[in-house]
């Protein structure tokens, strides 16, 4: 049986990341330095710590300057807010990520508000987005800018397109279906309540699944030809990185569809560079 197309986000960052390097080069030429991007991390969870790294690495592809500031995972909410506002007002710091999940003790959304909107580079500020609910320019949540270049990369068109999204949360579900609503897709929002499942992914000429759960999606939640993004990171039993999707019964049926691992992850954190090389080309304006 013909398979899905594989929509190959790595490749697609490394292409990403070879046009991210030559604005980083061009900006740094006129401005004398490089862009700066803050990532605070606290504690020690070895997910947390695997994506850190990978930030890391990323920047130092391109030519980003990262610190890495390592706070203890007892840290008091106010000695990380000041952090946060010390960050702020350097100006050799263009963009500032704090990586979650959080320890139980502090307030993550106290502590991303406290991210001025211009540095924040992870786009979940308040006022982030605010603008784009309302259309407007901001720095965009990465995993989907990513979705949303990946599709474009591939040549996919959206527009006239109907698009179902699974999952409501505010750093993918509701940001991507507003960007797809952006490229003049319809879009359908369905979440853990949503009767009839299965039903709803029928009508999706691109499905975009983001709900945190092994499995969701199946072939029974499909039709032939439809686009698939898989955004979860889930683990199997037997302990392999595995998205939402069921892949080996859905690729069958699909046009497209984006792997787990190596879909949707790398496009996040190319999307990362693109929002702090974008801040500091908004600082210098």
């Amino acid at each position: 049986m013909e398979q899905g197309q594989l929509i190959d986000g790595k490749a697609i960052a490394e292409q990403v990341k070879r046009e991210l390097k030559e604005e980083v080069e061009e900006w740094t030429g006129k401005s004398g330095k490089r862009p700066g991007l803050a990532v605070i991390l606290v504690g020690n969870d070895p997910a947390s710590e695997s994506y850190v790294r990978g930030k890391v690495r990323d920047c130092e592809q391109v030519g980003i300057h990262s610190e890495l500031i390592r706070k203890p995972e007892t840290i008091g909410e106010e000695e990380l807010l000041s952090e946060i506002r010390r960050l702020n007002e350097d100006e050799g710091t263009q963009g500032i990520l704090v990586q979650l999940p959080l320890p139980d003790h502090l307030n993550p959304e106290r502590v991303i508000s406290e991210i001025r909107p211009e540095k924040d580079v992870d786009g979940f500020h308040p006022l982030n987005a605010g603008r784009l609910v309302t259309g407007l320019d901001s720095l965009l949540p990465c995993t989907p800018h990513g979705i949303l270049e990946m599709l474009k990369r591939s040549r996919i068109s959206v527009s006239g397109k109907h698009a179902v999204v699974v999952g409501r949360s505010n750093i993918v579900g509701k940001p991507v279906s507003l960007l797809l609503q952006r490229e003049n897709a319809t879009v359908t929002m369905c979440h853990s309540r949503t009767a009839d499942l299965a039903f709803h992914t029928r009508q999706a000429d691109i499905l975009v699944a983001a709900v945190g759960r092994l499995h969701t999606i199946t072939r029974d939640h499909v039709k032939p030809g439809v686009v698939v993004i898989d955004v979860g990171m889930n683990r199997t039993p037997e302990g392999k990185l595995a998205g939402d999707v069921d892949f080996e019964s859905v690729r069958p049926v699909a046009s497209h569809i984006t792997p787990v691992p190596g879909g949707v992850g790398p496009m996040t954190r190319a999307m990362l560079l693109y929002n702090t090389i974008q801040a500091a080309k908004n600082r210098s304006s």
